[in-house]
């Protein structure tokens, strides 16, 4: 690797442990997608394989044991400081020919961990009295022999069930039921890796976008630049304004309700907010009690509202550190319209022998920047 830069890489079943010396050495390159919720994160890992190769018993085996959770863990060392960048399971092994004809391509492709939560199908569990985020928290309790910690966040308007109204019942896997819950209480609902290898935090929670900004992007600025590319787009034809609509209860006649984009834990990043071009009234929600159904509108109108977008590249050695997901960072020499604090909706890293890049995807709610300055 990198001077200033060391990978490590562990592998096994349920307790990863450091591979050896020569399996990394035969590591060509590793890819790590890491998303803000929407989808799972992923890798892929490429080795040079050798026709007698132990790589070929480790990872082609590995897939054929039922119920095997093979696990794949992913940390950087950058100047000192480490990340544990991807904590998942292998899925899908590929073989391909290479220019060598001793030698073949091996790809290693997985998820991260909360691709266990989608193996088996708990339907029917009943949850009287229970809200959603003790629901959350006890269907993820049974993952922490995986050392994965759930960290459900109870949302400010609380829907508790009445046993003799109803009585939530447990709905297909575990991922795509918690998956539904935080989509109904426009939550998100990810994997955060670390802070130590083997460790991790199911996170259910609302996406925070307050904190302490990680160390700014420069664009253009000479000697201080420390991204290869940033462009950026401003797209205001998506913003929305949901209507939600309730059932009063005695007449049984729906009443509109608008609902703003209203949130402490996600204040406006730009100064020009987006003005709605669509009012979107939000079907089928009849059944949901009225918080459920305002807290549905309160995700999809947070959705709409993020109308500017930056991609770019850097040079993790450049930068000096390790860009994360699901964290505020600053850009700087953009132009007083782009400058400013971002919300960093995804990174993907790119690490491969003398060279670890990331690209990155950048998102707020308006045009021109909301502080003077960002932290450099």
């Amino acid at each position: 690797m990198l001077k200033g830069i060391n990978l490590t890489l562990m592998i096994g079943p349920a307790v990863p442990i450091p591979v050896s010396q020569d399996i990394l050495d035969a590591l060509l390159e590793a890819k790590v997608v890491v998303t803000s919720g929407e989808t799972l994160s992923g890798f892929e890992l490429s080795f040079s394989l050798a026709k007698d190769s132990p790589l070929q018993t480790i990872f082609m085996l590995s897939g054929g044991v039922p119920l095997a959770i093979m696990r794949v863990v992913l940390a950087v060392t950058v100047n000192g400081t480490p990340s544990v960048i991807m904590d998942g399971v292998m899925m899908q092994h590929e073989v391909s020919s290479s220019a060598d004809p001793d030698h073949f391509i091996l790809k290693v492709k997985g998820k991260d961990l909360l691709k266990v939560t989608d193996f088996i199908d708990f339907s029917g569990i009943p949850y009287p009295a229970m809200p959603d985020f003790a629901r959350v928290a006890l269907i993820l309790a049974k993952y922490a022999v995986l050392g994965m910690v759930p960290l459900a966040i109870p949302s400010v308007l609380t829907d508790v069930p009445i046993p003799v109204d109803r009585i939530p019942v447990h709905k297909g896997k575990d991922y795509a039921y918690v998956k539904e819950l935080a989509d109904q209480a426009g939550y998100a609902f990810y994997l955060d890796p670390g802070p130590q290898p083997g460790m991790s935090v199911a996170y259910w929670g609302p996406e925070i976008r307050v904190g302490v900004p990680q160390p700014a992007l420069n664009f253009n600025m000479d000697g201080l630049t420390n991204v290869e590319s940033l462009d950026f787009t401003f797209n205001n034809e998506g913003a929305t304004l949901p209507v939600v609509f309730i059932q009063e209860p005695i007449s049984k006649a729906p009443i509109p309700i608008p609902i703003p984009n209203v949130s402490l834990l996600n204040p406006p990043l730009g100064l020009i907010p987006p003005i709605p071009n669509n009012i979107e009234p939000l079907t089928g929600l009849s059944h949901l009690s009225p918080i459920r159904a305002a807290l549905f509108g309160v995700s999809k109108a947070a959705r709409s509202q993020d109308v500017v977008e930056g991609t770019g590249t850097l040079d993790v050695l450049r930068y000096g550190r390790v860009l994360k997901a699901r964290q505020l960072v600053g850009v700087r020499g953009a132009g007083p319209a782009f400058d400013g604090l971002y919300y960093v909706k995804s990174v993907t890293h790119k690490i491969k022998r003398g060279e670890y890049k990331q690209d990155f995807t950048l998102v707020r709610n308006g045009l021109l920047s909301t502080v003077p300055a960002v932290p450099a």
